[in-house]
């Protein structure tokens, strides 16, 4: 055999057994002449020692080891000499001392070392040598963890996982679509699901009412550091019923896999808030409140201010709002000039801010404040000496929006959630239904066409006031991440048409890409829905990385490229011809 012991498993209870060990040189040092290996597998490490006085042949070839060799030692198992035992290796009081020893194979010069920073492209290309990283294992055998405390709990659940087709139909649900030509019919495409949507509905038309998997979907959109254009999501589905079951189903899921992954109780029910209430408050719908910072409307102390501009927003029905950055009044102008930037980039028109410093409320716009909406600021923002107020003056939603991203930019500046073990948990629900886009003067689904509106908003659906109505969705938000979303869904065919009809579908087009799920509803369909959990967010979440491509095994990088297989790449021109496909020229 290869070996009889993984290297993180000899103990002190082990000396003088004889034992097998193989693995990868982790490290090599030659002490005059005595050799130590660091040896390593998935499970750790163990000190081996090559000693020439005791087999002058075996010591012999260890001088030739080179890190990253695949090697097999067989000998017995030694106490370490006093004072040089290691408290940090669980196998730091033991030695092999080894009396053979075979090299399984050897390792070229390395493209780079594991135990530095390296650039990323580099690392993505020899990613089977980076997965060697302990911290990249480490991450794995989390996200192992997860999936199967995932799969554990729902099936305790009575759910059952069920996979749906990779080669689907391209509908327009939100993102671009990798399509996928087909050979057999010349000039038609599949194309890689976003999201196994539309095929959970129809599996509560079938009747199986509880429904989940773990799926791989695909959109062809801009990369970030928590978007891939393949991915895996925790895909739920339900029959009968309503918001509170899939939140209760939601949060034991989660309080279970963080029990599993971490060893942690998290509280569950979650708090709630709603739409307006997360944007109002925190000008994020996904906002983190593991600090203050909160969002202050001022529109009615200042709607007859002597600030012309704050009336001429509040009297084109826009709003005031502020924060108060705590301690941020030594703020520099290279900051300055990036909270600007980031207000404009938000469609701000410019950005007011008051610092408070020596006792003294410096800003230019201090002058046309009144005592008493110095007062309202002072009282309502809790001001104190060091403190900084930013102002946002537009409609609601941009307000919200430029002070949200300040808020978070501030806090990261600020260091306020820096090492924080906080795991805030919370709801965000009552979405948008339908949001204008003047652009190309339609109405889009905020979440997706099947969402269904509010019962109470219904009304509005046949006076046209789209705008008004909200959603019966909900997300779940992590710490300012949002974690998963999902909404109860339309399961009458007539709702359904008259929805797609607000988006602009004709009813040919509803046939065209949706008259099967139509045709299903009209027979029979139960009142549903359910949830999507974005598993590789969820996983780099638990293990505190930045990156999902730190928690997935062969990720693309930011341009959607496998640098170590060198995909996307060029197919043999019979491919394309045997699929009735001309490529463009290049334009210069």
């Amino acid at each position: 055999m290869y070996r009889t012991h993984h290297c993180n498993a000899l103990r002190a209870a082990d000396i003088d057994e004889q034992a097998t060990l193989s693995g990868w040189v982790h490290s090599r040092r030659d002490h005059g002449g005595v050799i130590f290996i660091d040896l390593r597998d998935r499970e750790g490490l163990t000190q081996v020692v090559f000693r020439p006085e005791e087999n002058a042949g075996v010591a012999s070839q260890a001088h030739h080891l080179r890190d990253e060799d695949v090697i097999q030692v067989s000998g017995r198992v030694a106490p370490r000499l006093p004072g040089t035992e290691n408290p940090k290796l669980a196998t730091g009081a033991i030695e092999l001392v080894p009396s053979s020893l075979t090299i399984l194979n050897r390792a070229e010069v390395l493209p780079f070392p594991l135990d530095g920073e390296v650039n990323e492209d580099l690392r993505l290309a020899y990613r089977y040598f980076d997965l060697r990283r302990p911290q990249l294992a480490r991450n794995l055998r989390l996200r192992h963890r997860i999936t199967k405390a995932t799969r554990d709990y729902l099936d305790g659940a009575g759910f059952i996982e069920i996979e749906t087709p990779i080669l689907s139909k391209s509908t327009p649900e939100g993102a671009r679509d990798f399509l996928v030509p087909s050979r057999l019919m010349p000039g038609k495409f599949y194309a890689l699901p976003q999201a196994p949507q539309q095929y959970k509905q129809l599996l509560m038309v079938g009747g199986i009412e509880k429904y989940f998997q773990i799926a791989k979907c695909f959109r062809d959109e801009d990369l970030r550091a928590d978007r891939q254009p393949e991915f895996t999501q925790i895909d739920i589905e339900a029959s009968f019923v309503r918001p509170n079951d899939i939140y209760a189903l939601t949060e034991g899921m989660l309080a279970s896999i963080f029990k599993a992954a971490r060893g942690l109780d998290i509280p569950t029910p979650f708090p709630r808030l709603t739409y307006r209430e997360a944007v109002g408050t925190f000008g994020s719908d996904k906002p983190d409140r593991r600090f203050g910072m909160q969002l202050v409307d001022f529109t009615e102390e200042f709607r007859a201010s002597g600030f012309k501009l704050f009336r001429g927003v509040i009297e084109s029905g826009g709003v005031v709002k502020a924060i108060n950055a705590k301690g941020f009044a030594g703020i520099t102008i290279g900051q300055v000039d990036e909270m600007t930037a980031i207000a404009k980039n938000f469609g701000a028109k410019g950005l007011a801010f008051i610092k408070i410093e020596n006792g003294e409320w410096k800003s230019p716009i201090v002058k046309f404040f009144s005592e008493a909406e110095r007062s309202a600021l002072q009282t309502k923002l809790a001001l104190e000496e060091g403190d900084l107020i930013f102002f946002g003056s537009d409609k609601w939603d941009i307000a919200c929006e430029v002070l949200g991203r300040l808020r978070l930019r501030v806090a990261e500046i600020q260091g306020l959630t820096k090492n924080s073990e906080q795991l805030d948990f919370l709801w965000v629900t009552g979405f948008p239904l339908l949001q204008f886009d003047a652009a190309e003067n339609k109405w889009n689904a905020v979440h997706h066409p099947f969402t269904r509106p509010k019962a109470e908003d219904l009304p509005l659906l046949d006076v046209q006031r789209y705008g008004e109505m909200r959603a019966e969705a909900y997300d779940v938000v992590l710490n300012g991440v949002e974690v998963g979303g999902g909404s109860i869904r339309i399961h009458e065919p007539e709702l359904q048409a008259k929805m797609f009809a607000v988006l602009g579908v004709s009813e040919e087009d509803q046939q065209i890409m949706f008259g099967h799920l139509l045709r299903a509803f009209r027979l029979g369909a139960p009142p549903h829905g359910g949830i999507a959990l974005g598993l590789d967010r969820l996983v780099m979440l638990i293990c505190g990385e930045q990156s999902i491509r730190d928690v997935m095994a062969f990720p693309k990088n930011n341009r959607g490229q496998d640098l170590m297989s060198q995909s996307p790449a060029d197919v043999d021109p019979k491919q394309l011809r045997e699929l009735g496909i001309t490529l463009a020229k290049k334009t210069p």
